[in-house]
């Protein structure tokens, strides 16, 4: 079958989120075509490049969510009133239904939903008939119809305290998300001659699959390791009250309009799929597929437990504030005075400025902490906390750092999937862990866990397992179990295989396909169209926006070839 993959800031780009899940993915399903229909997020994700794609990926479509640029389309003035029209229904949408602040339950009615989903079909079908809404989204049209929903009878509170420096920011934030309205990629050689749209995350990457699905039929599967809608919450703290209530709203709307029109929504974890849940999503639909990591390179350490130093703790990750690198020093001081000759070795190069401000910190707080001996004078081997990097002499690669302590700690206090946690599994190192995200459902009782910022519990935990060699060894064994079973490459890919050959036999796309002249085409879609095969000549090699890749040929009233290409 042909799969059109929808990424936002990912794949096939050589940085951004979910690329090498969504790698691994395309090269582990060769059975299967894939149209890749990539949002970039900045020129400098664009200028890096492309990973390199393996021969299923027939075409690649790129389109950046970083800047806007000028279609040129200017409406006439029936269009403008349509569109006027329809961005003020979805605009009434965003600033209808329940204020928290007045004492009223949270959650929009159905008719809000129903009005959210209409004006923004409208707007991609005006934007369809026009050849799109760039300048129209940036007017001062767009700007008025929301300063209007705002204040109209019945408006939320804080929406009507917006203020037009406000109206502008949502304005620019609405342009920049709805961008995918007014893209070519809908047509039936496009998403249009695709069997299945999977978006690799909620928000603009999913809107694509909603308007394929609005205008062919296609249905969509959306997989969220991290919850869009969660990122956005946090991206926004610090915005004014009635800018966060209104792109909440409008977000929130989006994320329920996606899980409600998905054929199944694939969550990576419990906590994910308690957020989905909590935004309207339909427990019938919700399948949790955790995320493929690559086992074989934690292989030789998880085989020989022998080689770990049994009086070692360490911590491997980004160094960035969320990971509570403090309360972990904290409790290593309260570990030392049990077991004085125990060491930690803190592993990870810092995550931006934050980052490197935030290691600088540690380490002076780990020199006042041990005065004596964490002074950088002495060899790693002497110091009883050591700031390391992968790459260096000590620490050749990723799973020499495991192979370095007896125990692996976690002590983060914001955490979505653990990955770090599922490496040292792997590796079958005993761990010691802080109750965030998923970190219960992916230790699954073959570590301890403790609450976070609690430094007295995680050394009494850490403690615990340093005197016990036989339990570190036997919850090693066991982690190393579970992760093999749960969290691999292979199972991640076995189970979308299972959910594309469902969602295609319970929703295929019926397509007319037409000749030359207009008229239908009988037995355009022969039974043979799904066999797994090329049917057809190749697919031309062309040079898209982003770097080389497989595509199309321009858009062309289907002929008989192009129909039986289009169905396969």
């Amino acid at each position: 079958m042909r799969i059109g993959l929808l990424t936002e800031g990912g794949y096939p780009y050589v940085s951004g989120d979910a690329r090498l899940w969504c790698d691994r993915l395309v090269r582990g399903l060769g059975q299967h075509e894939f149209d890749v229909y990539a949002l970039s997020r900045s020129e400098r994700q664009e200028y890096e490049g492309w990973v390199s794609l393996p021969p299923q990926v027939r075409r690649v479509r790129t389109a950046p969510l970083w800047s806007a640029e000028d279609d040129g389309v200017v409406l006439g003035r029936s269009a403008r009133r349509r569109f006027s029209e329809r961005y003020g229904a979805l605009a009434s949408a965003l600033c209808a239904g329940p204020d928290a602040q007045d004492g009223v339950s949270e959650g929009p009615s159905d008719d809000v939903a129903d009005r959210f989903g209409n004006a923004l079909y409208g707007l991609a079908e005006l934007a369809r008939d026009e050849g799109g809404l760039s300048g129209a989204l940036r007017s001062e049209t767009a700007v008025r119809a929301l300063e209007r929903a705002c204040r109209a009878p019945g408006a939320l509170r804080t929406a009507r305290e917006a203020r037009v420096p406000d109206l502008l920011t949502v304005a620019a934030h609405l342009e920049r998300v709805l961008r995918p309205l007014s893209l070519d990629w809908y047509e039936d050689v496009g998403l249009g001659s695709v069997d299945l749209c999977h978006a690799a995350s909620g928000g603009p990457a999913a809107l694509p699959g909603l308007l394929a699905r609005h205008f062919s039929g296609v249905p969509l599967l959306v997989t969220e390791y991290s919850v869009r809608l969660r990122s956005h919450y946090l991206a926004t703290t610090d915005a004014p009250p009635p800018v966060r209530a209104l792109l909440a709203a409008f977000h929130g709307r989006l994320a329920a309009e996606i899980y409600g029109r998905a054929e199944i929504v694939t969550p990576g974890n419990a906590h994910a799929r308690r957020w989905q849940e909590h935004c309207g999503a339909d427990r019938a639909k919700l399948r949790t597929v955790y995320p493929g990591m690559d086992a074989s390179r934690f292989a030789e350490v998880g085989e020989a437990p022998e080689r770990a130093d049994p009086g070692t703790l360490v911590w491997v990750g980004r160094v960035e504030p969320a990971k509570d690198l403090v309360s972990l020093l904290h409790a290593f001081a309260e570990i030392r005075k049990e077991e004085p000759k125990t060491r930690l070795r803190i592993v990870g190069a810092p995550a931006g400025s934050e980052g490197a401000a935030y290691l600088g910190h540690c380490k002076a707080l780990a020199a006042q902490l041990f005065p004596d001996e964490a002074d950088g004078l002495h060899a790693v081997g002497d110091n009883p906390v050591s700031f390391e990097e992968i790459g260096g002499p000590e620490l050749p690669s990723l799973a020499d750092a495991y192979a370095a302590g007896a125990v692996a700690v976690l002590s983060s206090v914001v955490e979505g999937f653990p990955i770090s946690l599922v490496e040292a599994m792997f590796c079958g190192r005993a761990t010691v862990s802080t109750d965030v995200g998923a970190v219960v459902e992916v230790i699954g009782g073959t570590g301890l866990v403790v609450p976070p910022r609690n430094p007295r519990a995680l050394a009494e935990a850490c403690v615990a397992l340093l005197r016990d060699p036989e339990r570190r060894e036997r919850l090693g064994a066991a982690a190393r179990a579970r992760a093999l079973e749960l969290f691999t490459v292979e199972q991640n890919i076995a189970a979308f295989h299972g959910i594309y050959l469902e969602i295609v036999a319970r929703c295929p796309v019926r397509r007319v396909l037409l000749d030359e002249t207009g008229e239908p085409l009988p037995f355009a879609v022969p039974a043979e169209a799904h066999v797994p095969g090329r049917w057809t000549g190749p697919a031309t090699r062309l040079v898209a926006r982003g770097g080389p890749g497989w595509a199309a040929g321009p858009p062309v009233r289907a002929t008989p070839r192009v129909a039986a290409e289009g169905a396969r």
